[in-house]
């Protein structure tokens, strides 16, 4: 038996609980949010899906409730306020800090020994806020932002080779940002063989381009913020927490001297397992890579410093 909460139900919420219901990844999934009757109706939605799909998965749908939440083994942030109109980037991180730290207390008082997965923004600075304030072992804390990032990289890739997107590899570090994430051209590949070798290296740098840009080229498209991918990594990962996978996968993980940083959560290789992050692995980066790394990690320790009034 295994159960998992999802806090949010917005879309990224709603999508994370639908794909972990859909795929069986746990016995039992709670949704929640602050909004009366929105969990409750959106996991009656999905549930109506089950008898058609087969599915044995027990989805609920609960409003404020974390009694409902007890003993989970994983826990899905996704809570946070869209940025609006005039509010500069510092009140957003204060608001959403506030909405993450009462969301963290919350889950621990009902299942503290649950693994935490951050998925609200900025991502890496709310998974930092969650190390600072929770007094978890920093394997379970996890940040999904990687995932996702490589995932859309893996897509770029495999539209520019006209290949699966199953047989193409390819990953994403840094921060989670359209600025700050660096996809690591030099390790994509197709099948074992180098991308670089199987197209123009302008096309690979436009693949590149096209990856940090992917979520701001949604945005633009659908007038809002993604949400079926930014669902189905969180999904990934809780499955491979669940399901003991040991994968390597992108997210963002407490340094502590790894690729020359500490005290910083960023995306970097992790090996994801019942523990959580049970592995950071480093990879050899060339003077290019560690220099993008480290404007990254600048940028990311910049964007933590607004957290002061919280902290």
């Amino acid at each position: 038996m295994s159960k998992v909460t999802v806090v949010g139900a917005g879309n990224v919420g709603a999508t994370t609980a639908n794909v972990l219901v859909t795929t069986q990844v746990a016995s039992e999934v709670v949704l929640i949010d602050i909004k009366e009757g929105v969990s409750e109706g959106k996991a009656m939605d999905i549930m109506q899906t089950a008898n058609i799909l087969n599915l044995q998965t027990r989805l609920t749908g609960v409003t404020n409730d974390y009694s409902k939440t007890e003993n989970s083994d994983v826990v899905v942030i996704t809570s946070g306020v869209p940025r609006k109109p005039g509010m500069t980037r510092e009140e957003l991180i204060g608001v959403n800090a506030k909405i993450v730290k009462s969301v963290t207390e919350n889950v621990l008082a009902h299942s503290p020994n649950a693994v935490i997965i951050c998925v609200a923004n900025p991502m890496d600075t709310m998974t930092y806020l969650i190390h600072k304030i929770s007094g978890l072992p920093k394997n379970r804390i996890i940040g999904m932002g990687g995932a996702l990032d490589s995932a859309r990289f893996k897509y770029f890739l495999s539209q520019a080779l006209g290949a699966s997107a199953t047989e193409v590899e390819g990953i994403v570090i840094g921060g989670h940002g359209d600025k700050t994430m660096i996809p690591l051209t030099r390790y994509a590949a197709y099948r074992g063989i180098p991308a670089s070798t199987l197209m123009p290296a302008e096309q690979l740098e436009k693949v590149a381009a096209d990856t940090m840009v992917g979520g701001a080229t949604l945005t633009k498209l659908l007038g809002t913020s993604a949400w079926y991918a930014p669902g189905a990594a969180s999904a990934q990962m809780v499955a491979a927490v669940l399901g003991d996978q040991k994968r390597l996968i992108s997210c963002s993980a407490l340094l502590d001297g790894e690729y020359g940083e500490s005290d910083l959560c960023i995306g970097v290789p992790c090996i994801i397992g019942k523990n959580g992050i049970e592995k950071i692995v480093e990879f050899d980066l060339n003077d290019q890579e560690k220099a993008l790394f480290k404007a990254s990690a600048e940028a990311v320790h910049a964007t933590n410093a607004a957290l002061a009034g919280v902290l």
